[in-house]
């Protein structure tokens, strides 16, 4: 009986902490479409970009747009990093993460 409240209580943190991350990567994944101003894009536009980038099993363009949200990211970080006063919280996602949805190479 004890070892069943101990795991349901373990289980109810583990669910708690799944929330959290989910939460964490939603509000992650607006700032980037805000950040990169694709919040200009009407949601349907923004969905259907999204799709055509997650059908694309083109290496070539994945690895374009690989290259382009790194050059994003990094010049923001440069940015940032010579404008002291600014908030670091912003929409920062580690390597291999969401890309930049922004118009331009390929999304055809």
């Amino acid at each position: 009986m004890i070892d069943d409240a101990h795991d349901l209580g373990e289980l109810k943190v583990l669910e708690n902490k799944a929330r959290e991350l989910k939460t964490r990567k939603v509000q992650q994944l607006g700032e980037l479409v805000i950040a990169t101003g694709a919040d200009n894009l009407t949601a349907d536009e923004l969905a259907g970009a999204l799709i055509v980038l997650a059908e694309t099993t083109d290496a070539g363009k994945r690895e374009a747009w690989a290259k382009r949200g790194t050059a994003w990211f990094q010049n923001k970080s440069r940015r940032s990093a010579s404008t002291p006063d600014r908030d670091h919280g912003g929409a920062q996602t580690p390597p291999g993460g969401a890309q930049p949805a922004s118009g331009g190479t390929g999304a055809t």
